[in-house]
């Protein structure tokens, strides 16, 4: 393809769907007034008034949209305040994340005191359970990130415990975990993954990537009624911080993570699914191209109302601070040698490239999981093979994490159509940043980290998401740190300060973008006959210094142009 018909291709691939209709005339539902509204269309243009019938907005402008309010129109008095489209999620786990919540839930801690103070509790106040399981215990809180099983033995000496750590990459057991599956130290290392052991050999009972699932297969499953629970709770959750739309990075089993789409489609058909969904289906690593039939039928299976099942997850890589992610060159060891370990790519490099055409050709956007260099560029050749053996399509691949990006790699993204996921959370100073990842990886390659502004300078299509429960699924810190490289209220420096983003683009990013990535068009941006949902803010972060910005917070939530969230 000549490089004029790349622009041309690339030009249609990035064409919106949706077309706007005129302004209407007749009376509204709904009318936003009295306060700015930023519209995120493609002039960044602001209006102060907005006006929604039947769900969908009919008119954006200033005074003149008052003439819609009827005797029975409900106006919102913005009061100063900033409206803007919803917040939409790109990678996030709603329903493990819910079910965590309802848990032994070690995620607001951080220190092992602390953590042993919540699993004492917990087991005390739950006697009749089977398994002590939830997680999300952050690794700087241990020497070299890695807890000992011993840590959790003399709480629980009665029961198995097994708790996944907040990027649910490793687990912590405690002994009887480790009997139960069988676990010594003659046990071998899976291929995707790694026992942590003792000096003499035996293990620590911190279990990474798919060693993990030693002990995750274990455990009791989940009820249809759990799954069911776990959703509406992080629904609420996400709401309430403005988020209307989110793609679920994972719809599958896998380790210890059950199904959930059945859990998706029981509350939609109870009427309780009020946000657009897109379902990442999850791709079996120790499988092949055969699975796609069966993808296939749970595409047409889990795709109505709000659910669209259209995109396939495939983990290419773990993560850095286990050295599971993958490399181009070898981490470095404590004393700043190389080591003899890059990380481990999951998926052999050819296969992934005929297993992601294969995809695309069936019309499944392909979701990767790419923190390491390697598998960066693993995922960025496997969309170029797609492109060459199928043209382009409308999939819009996207790669999420974007940890480590070879600077050489930087233009493929926009030159691809592959979208950058962004987790801006990560990106800032923080003791597992600090300690557990920078020496590990050397001067050179730290300051590849996330490179959200020279993705931007580019032109690549940034979208953004949390990933949570591995880390906060508030929009509103995320563009805090995209924006000013530390976490709000902290006074780190600036993390690799020449990648920051502007609020407009990283507000951009978690609206516009990720509706782009979500596919979901009407969408994303205030404009006449879109959607209305929308988010009123409790002030307007464009009108204080950019340190302000993660001082802001959610008032209202709309999906549709009914209020899903409201203080």
């Amino acid at each position: 393809m000549s490089t004029t018909e790349q622009t041309a291709s690339a030009a249609s691939f990035a064409a919106p769907a949706f077309a706007a209709p005129a302004f209407a005339s007749g009376v509204a539902d709904v009318v936003f007034t009295g306060g700015p509204v930023y519209t995120v269309d493609a002039a960044r243009s602001r209006a102060s008034s907005v006006a929604v019938r039947d769900g969908r907005i009919v008119a954006v402008g200033h005074d003149e949209v008052r003439e819609l309010i009827g005797d029975r129109t409900e106006v919102v008095d913005l009061a100063g305040r900033l409206l803007i489209p919803g917040f939409q999620d790109a990678h996030v786990h709603p329903v493990g994340g819910g079910v965590e919540m309802g848990q032994c839930d070690l995620s607001e801690y951080e220190t092992l005191a602390e953590y042993r103070q919540v699993v004492r509790a917990y087991a005390d106040a739950n006697p009749d359970l089977e398994w002590i399981t939830g997680g999300g215990w952050s690794m700087e809180a241990f020497p070299g990130g890695l807890p000992h099983r011993s840590m959790l033995d003399d709480l629980v000496s009665d029961r198995p415990v097994y708790l996944p750590n907040r990027d649910h990459h490793g687990a912590w057991a405690n002994g009887v975990a480790l009997r139960l599956a069988g676990i010594t130290r003659d046990t071998p290392d899976p291929a995707d993954g790694r026992i942590e052991r003792d000096p003499d050999g035996e293990p620590t009972g911190v279990l990474q990537e798919g060693a993990a699932d030693l002990i995750g297969r274990l455990l009791p499953p989940l009820t249809a009624e759990d799954q069911v629970a776990g959703l509406l709770r992080a629904q609420r959750l996400l709401h309430s911080l403005g988020i209307t739309a989110w793609q679920d990075a994972l719809l599958g089993a896998h380790a210890n993570i059950s199904d959930a789409s059945a859990a998706y489609l029981t509350a939609m058909d109870r009427g309780l699914l009020t946000a657009r969904v897109v379902g990442s289906l999850w791709w079996q690593r120790d499988r092949g191209i055969e699975q796609i039939d069966e993808l296939r039928a749970r595409r047409a299976a889990g795709t109505r109302g709000r659910l669209s099942c259209t995109t396939v997850k495939i983990m290419q890589d773990g993560v850095a601070e286990n050295f599971t992610a993958a490399m181009l060159s070898p981490y470095l060891t404590s004393c700043g040698c190389a080591s003899d370990n890059s990380g481990i790519s999951f998926i052999e490099p050819e296969a992934l490239r005929r297993y992601v055409t294969a995809l695309d050709a069936d019309d499944f956007q392909v979701h990767f999981h790419a923190l390491g260099d390697r598998a960066v560029r693993e995922a960025l050749d496997a969309v170029a093979a797609m492109r060459a053996a199928n043209g382009w399509k409308d999939t819009r691949p996207h790669l999420a994490h974007l940890q480590v990006v070879h600077p050489a790699d930087i233009t493929r993204f926009r030159e691809l159509g592959a979208s950058a996921n962004m987790q801006p959370l990560w990106a800032a100073h923080e003791p597992q940043m600090d300690t557990l990842t920078i020496p590990f990886l050397g001067a050179e390659r730290a300051a590849w980290q996330y490179p959200f502004g020279a993705l931007a300078r580019s032109g690549a299509t940034l979208v953004a998401g949390s990933d949570w429960p591995v880390s906060s699924p508030d929009p509103i810190q995320g563009i805090h740190v995209a924006v000013n490289r530390r976490i709000h209220g902290s006074d780190s420096p600036a993390f690799f300060p020449e990648q920051r983003l502007d609020l407009h683009t990283a507000l951009a990013a978690y609206t516009a973008g990720s509706a782009y990535v979500n596919h979901l068009d009407a969408t994303g941006s205030i404009v006449v006959g879109k959607h209305a949902d929308l988010v009123v803010l409790d002030r307007d972060p464009f009108a204080a210094p950019e340190s302000e910005i993660g001082a802001t917070r959610v008032s209202e939530t709309f999906v549709g142009g009914e209020r899903v969230f409201g203080r």
